[in-house]
């Protein structure tokens, strides 16, 4: 069975939503690939028109979506109790509004074309009268630590204006190759992202790309790598990992930017994931006068790799 061309208008409380995220929202269990080839091929359309994936949606917009099979959405997967567990065990703060909790490393947030159950997904089962929670912004798979979810699309609203307006302090912690300079802590370089079939892609730094802005500050330094604080002053994909590879100094376990042979002894030393974690988040919500500031300890196994690299002084 096929389903007919659909058309709707957005509506105030979608507005401000990736095109992407509203499509995984729709065709829910849709593999991610799928997705991305419908917005590749113009079968999705605002306005008439193509648009890119990271479009974001504006009240009053005509969408088209495209008649697909039925069958091209996968069975919803439920989570397994050990994740609903994890995560359960991993919630930093919780209220009314929000939800932030430690991300484990090696855990996706949303489901995609080889993940049938992603962060959000889970915690909607772990949350049966939140159907609507939602992510906040997004965590690479191999990064840990602080992600925000909130349980309000209002609240869901009024936070991402906060991240396009720069209003959300975000810290992280990595490890990376070398001893930084004083001239290379402030990187200051646009990045453009190059999408791949699959909705793979690939980030660099080029010219034409967006701006990107991010700020190294050394913690500690070991024989052959620093663990530095990174502040983001805005939020483009793989930011971090590409600024720090740009530089010279590739994050430990980086599979997809990092150096062979920094891996190589990361791994020797027992680092089995990437040096990558959302140490703090800090905002205000305006509309109810409220600060938000949340620490997400580092998980044992980046604990364990910071004595490793500390014995080689």
């Amino acid at each position: 069975m096929r389903q007919s061309v659909q058309y709707f208008v957005v509506s105030q409380e979608q507005e401000g939503q990736r095109i992407d995220n509203f499509l995984m929202t729709r065709f829910k269990g849709m593999p991610k690939s799928r997705i991305y080839r419908l917005l590749r091929k113009g079968e999705v359309r605002v306005n008439k028109k193509r648009i890119a994936a990271f479009y974001k949606l504006i009240a009053g917009d005509s969408v088209r979506l495209p008649p697909v099979s039925l069958d091209e959405k996968a069975k919803q997967v439920p989570p397994s109790k050990e994740t609903m567990s994890l995560l359960a065990d991993r919630i930093l703060y919780e209220d009314e509004h929000f939800l932030i909790i430690n991300k484990p490393a090696g855990m996706s947030v949303h489901a995609g074309s080889t993940v049938r159950v992603g962060v959000v997904e889970a915690l909607r089962h772990l949350y049966p009268k939140l159907p609507q929670l939602e992510l906040g912004h997004r965590l690479d798979s191999e990064t840990s630590g602080c992600l925000i979810l909130a349980k309000k699309k209002r609240i869901l609203r009024e936070l991402h204006g906060l991240l396009r307006e720069g209003k959300v302090t975000k810290i992280y912690w990595a490890l990376t190759k070398g001893h930084w300079k004083k001239s290379e802590l402030r990187v200051d370089l646009p990045l453009q992202k190059d999408y791949r079939d699959g909705g793979k892609h690939v980030v660099e730094v080029h010219e034409e790309g967006k701006t990107a802005l991010t700020v190294f500050h050394p913690l500690t330094s070991f024989k052959e790598s620093t663990l530095v604080e990174v502040k983001l002053f805005t939020g483009r994909t793989h930011q971090i990992r590409v600024h720090a590879a740009y530089m010279g100094h590739p994050i430990a376990g980086d599979d997809r930017y990092g150096e062979a042979e920094f891996n190589k002894l990361a791994h020797h030393l027992g680092l089995k994931r990437m040096f990558l974690h959302a140490r703090s988040i800090d905002f205000t919500l305006p509309s109810l006068a409220q600060r938000i500031t949340v620490v997400a300890p580092l998980d044992p196994a980046l604990e364990a790799a910071l004595k490793a690299f500390e014995k080689q002084r």
